[in-house]
């Protein structure tokens, strides 16, 4: 595995890749990966011939309070399971690499943004589009993947590739997950083991209202029930939106939707959804 902590270095290297006839590949990522990471890897394999994997903890989408400097950063850890998952190329720029200088957020993520959790997070999607399509320019990639856990992510990154990366293709990965049914987070080694059986039940929660989905009442109110059991999961919202819009839905609609849930167990905010077709 080629490790790369220069745009030069990396250029050179993608740049020979793609003068051999191969199809690049990119996964981007804060660090402190784990299995989820490893599995958007493995999509990318599908559809790819050289990997680029990027580690970079990006200031821009965290807001005041929130925890970039507590983040874990364990690139020696993450080398390694990079290595054992055959990833071509590990990319580890710094903040003057990837933003020359100018950390001025050149991305909107419009109203989609602004809702659930863009009202959390002020900002958060801006300073997210805003380094992913940085890394786009640097990697020139063929194919991106993203895991469908960030739901909100995915359709903010796909709206923005379509206008700007034409060419890129952006592949949704499913969401990777303990036999708990909780979804893998980088976040969930901040769980106490209490912690860790309150935030099993964001998922229960979920698997509970596509259990109940008569309509879409019906689903949030069973929902929302089971998570009315757990108090010490802090309720940020459960909300039901047309997977083609991100826009919320009512009793009526037809289509492919989202639950999508947020909850704060401990300091850990967590994030989860389910795919539901009415």
């Amino acid at each position: 595995m080629i490790t790369a902590k220069t745009g030069e270095a990396l250029a050179a290297a993608v740049g020979a890749a793609k003068a051999a006839g191969k199809k690049v590949g990119f996964v981007p990522t804060m660090g402190a990966l784990h299995e989820g990471h490893l599995s958007l890897i493995a999509e990318a394999k599908k559809h790819a011939d050289f990997i680029v994997v990027s580690i970079f903890v990006n200031p821009l989408q965290f807001g005041a309070g929130e925890d970039f400097e507590k983040y874990p950063r364990t690139i020696d850890a993450d080398s390694a399971l990079l290595q054992s998952a055959a990833a071509d190329l590990l990319f580890l720029p710094t903040v003057n690499d990837v933003y020359q200088g100018n950390t001025e957020i050149t991305q909107q993520a419009g109203h989609i943004g602004e809702l659930f959790e863009g009202a959390s997070r002020p900002g958060h999607f801006d300073g997210m589009l805003t380094v992913v399509a940085r890394l786009f320019e640097l990697v020139q990639p063929d194919i991106a993947v993203f895991g469908a856990k960030d739901a909100q992510q995915v359709f903010l990154v796909r709206q923005m590739a379509a206008k700007q990366f034409a060419k890129l293709r952006i592949i949704e990965a499913p969401t990777l997950r303990e036999p708990s049914g909780l979804a893998l987070s980088s976040r969930n080694r901040y769980l106490s083991q209490h912690e860790h059986a309150v935030a099993t039940q964001l998922s229960a929660a979920l698997r509970v209202g596509h259990a109940t989905a008569t309509s879409p009442s019906a689903a949030l109110e069973s929902a929302r029930t089971v998570m009315h059991k757990v108090p010490e999961a802090k309720l940020d919202y459960i909300a039901l939106v047309d997977a083609n819009s991100f826009e919320a839905i009512q009793d009526g609609f037809k289509g492919r939707a989202l639950m999508l849930i947020a909850a704060v167990v401990g300091t850990t905010r967590l994030i989860d959804n389910i795919e539901i077709v009415f």
